[in-house]
């Protein structure tokens, strides 16, 4: 789709980024889970050191679709590797190749720099997704959990408090 241009977010572009994630939490069905606002993402892109990048898709003067990310490190291969947060295709984009650009823009700025691999974490609810992630060569780590602490488990683990409530195991 040659009329599509990916390019780095722009400051102005935030505030319509802050509105597709929350098109993003809707659709997959966590609205209230998102809480982002726009000066937070503002801070997290521009600031002097980035904690994090992001893309966007521009079609015809309008975003839509964008893909935020950060560098993680391998300590077994010893250099960073990328990892995506979010990525997001609004559906008037869909089905176009937006979103494989947005991952073929990952790898190679992967590559570009030396990094070793590019991951993202996909919900098991989000069959459209992992149909896409697995079509363009991911391989799914299903030796793997991912595993969380936040809201009271956080907070407990910042105080050094570990009840039976932390040490049981998530919910498949």
């Amino acid at each position: 789709m040659s009329d599509v241009i990916i390019r780095p977010v722009l400051p102005a572009d935030v505030p319509c980024v802050v509105h597709m994630v929350h098109e993003l939490a809707a659709h997959e069905q966590m609205p209230e889970q998102c809480q982002l606002r726009a000066e937070q993402l503002h801070q997290a892109l521009f600031r002097d050191q980035p904690a994090l990048f992001g893309i966007v898709a521009e079609h015809n003067g309008s975003v839509g679709g964008f893909a935020l990310y950060f560098l993680n490190f391998s300590t077994w291969d010893g250099v960073h590797g990328v990892y995506a947060e979010d990525v997001y295709v609004r559906p008037s984009l869909r089905g176009r190749g937006v979103g494989q650009r947005f991952w073929q823009h990952l790898g190679q700025f992967a590559l570009d720099n030396g990094y070793t691999r590019v991951e993202c974490v996909t919900l098991r609810t989000n069959s459209l997704g992992m149909t896409v992630h697995l079509a363009l060569g991911a391989r799914p780590l299903d030796d793997w959990r991912t595993l969380r602490w936040d809201g009271d488990a956080l907070h407990a683990l910042a105080k050094g408090e570990t009840g039976s409530r932390s040490r049981q195991p998530a919910a498949s």
